[in-house]
């Protein structure tokens, strides 16, 4: 890992696999307690809430639902991470009272939900590129240009001269490149190639931008689990993670040369740095590119991740402990962040989604007391 990164990485790992080790039976679970999860009503009863979408905050999400179940014993929110594309299907037919997508959901697709959806920013992350390489023990950095190439596969090989060019001294081996992306509707795939199209007009022109690209090479796996569980397991791969996939499984992690011409870790600080850039610009609604920032410090391949709600909610109990939890996550679930590998929300942008957040009806009326 990095200078600046190895000891909170470190002591991240262990618990990391522990709290990974339990996703995997909440992903899996689809009944049982997780499944009937609910918050309290008026007279004490409890109110199924289910959730589903982006698979790139799932660990800062179930920690959150663990931790408000102490706050509150009877919440027992469900969530399932199927991916981006799929947490903005689900919204938009309403099987899921909240969904889930690292990008903001297009004009189109609000246009195609039966009431407005609203944007609530919950945590900062890093879209990492991770490899296999054996040999190879310090961090690779890559140019924009090369990480384009590669997956446009135009650079075959490790040891291409444009990666030894940004690479003097590492011993590359003259290994082909095996490239590994999602499979899935994926807001993490949406937030690289959103990168991409910003860095390489080629990328721009071809695959382009979005949840699902025509990918020019490269093999898939589902999830960002299974993007990292395929660069674990075969040599010399590389694929994009969001930075917690690659510190469970012990991945290493490249530095990106960002706009300024700075190569970057995907630290804390460098992701916040990326969203203080943009701030100015901001929408009202929240929904934003942070990806390929100017500043000196801004990792490039930084996003927001978002719930997705509705706001003017059917069941006024259920939206009560929506609310109620949206709150809590943006406000006190935020001090677990760092520990999952993610960067808190800047407080500009709480403000914002506070305001959101109370913004939520049900029949008209609000439903933050």
């Amino acid at each position: 890992m990095f200078p600046t990164q190895k000891l909170t990485l470190r002591r991240s790992s262990s618990a990391l696999a522990v709290l990974f080790a339990a996703l995997l039976v909440f992903s899996s679970a689809c009944s049982g307690e997780r499944g009937d999860s609910t918050t309290p009503g008026a007279s004490g009863e409890t109110v199924r809430l289910q959730g589903a979408g982006a698979t790139f905050p799932m660990p800062i999400y179930q920690k959150w639902l663990s931790e408000y179940g102490k706050v509150n014993p009877k919440a027992k929110i469900d969530y399932q991470s199927i991916g981006s594309g799929g947490g903005i299907q689900q919204i938009q037919s309403q099987t899921v009272d909240f969904g889930a997508s690292d990008a903001p959901m297009s004009d189109e697709d609000l246009k195609k939900a039966p009431g407005e959806i609203l944007h609530i920013p919950t945590v900062l992350g890093a879209v990492v590129i991770t490899y296999n390489l054996q040999g190879v023990t310090q961090p690779l950095r890559f140019s924009p240009d090369v990480v384009a190439d590669i997956y446009l596969g135009k650079i075959k090989k490790w040891d291409d001269a444009r990666i030894k060019a940004d690479n003097p001294g590492v011993n590359l081996p003259a290994t082909d490149i095996s490239v590994v992306h999602r499979s899935d509707g994926s807001g993490t795939t949406a937030v690289f190639t959103d990168y991409l199209a910003k860095v390489s007009p080629e990328w721009k022109t071809k695959p382009g931008a979005g949840k699902s690209v025509d990918w020019p090479v490269g093999i898939g796996g589902k999830g960002n689990e299974g993007v990292s569980g395929q660069v674990k397991q075969t040599p010399n791969t590389i694929g994009y993670v969001e930075l917690a996939y690659a510190v469970q499984t012990k991945l290493p992690v490249a530095l990106l040369k960002n706009k300024s011409g700075n190569f970057v870790e995907p630290s804390f600080d460098a992701v916040t740095a990326a969203a203080a850039e943009m701030l100015a610009t901001t929408p009202d609604d929240l929904r934003v590119s942070i990806t390929d920032a100017a500043g000196a410090n801004a990792y490039p391949i930084s996003a927001y991740t978002y719930i997705l709600v509705y706001k003017d909610q059917k069941d006024a109990t259920k939206g009560k402990a929506l609310v109620d939890f949206l709150w809590w996550s943006i406000h006190d679930g935020e001090r677990f962040a760092k520990d999952l590998q993610y960067s808190p929300l800047p407080p500009q942008i709480v403000e914002k989604a506070s305001a959101k957040i109370n913004s939520i009806t049900s029949g008209g009326k609000p439903l933050r007391s």
